[in-house]
């Protein structure tokens, strides 16, 4: 079994940043990719980016791209995902999941565990 814990979110102003953090235990967090989702009230979980086992690539949603950054460390066993420029249309929960299977995918149904998320809202 794997357990994902997500921090760091809140209220930022539009133009601002935020660092999310999963933390995961469990397994060894080294073996699997690891995602970011986001949904929004009313809409659908939506990817926001991912990033392989291996650290070596990163994957990034179009709306997203340029601004938001994934790494990881496996030393802390901790996935995060940098936001800067945020905007109003960034404001949902994200959660952070993983995907033991590596099939480095875009969809829910792709990945394996998850966690409770955690609310971030751009407003100014």
């Amino acid at each position: 079994q794997v357990q994902l814990v997500e921090s760091g979110g809140g209220l930022v102003q539009p133009g601002g940043s935020l660092r999310l953090s999963c933390a995961v235990s469990g397994r060894p967090f080294s073996n699997y990719n690891m995602g970011w989702f986001r949904q929004a009230p009313g809409k659908e979980r939506e990817f926001v980016g991912s990033i392989t086992w291996s650290g070596d690539s990163t994957y990034y949603s179009d709306s997203v791209k340029g601004r938001f950054t994934i790494s990881r460390d496996d030393a802390k066993d901790t996935v995060y995902l940098q936001m800067n420029s945020l905007k109003p249309e960034d404001t949902a929960v994200y959660y952070c999941a993983a995907d033991v299977d590596l099939r480095v995918g875009d969809t829910p149904e792709e990945y394996d565990y998850w966690g409770q998320g955690t609310q971030v809202t751009v407003s100014s």
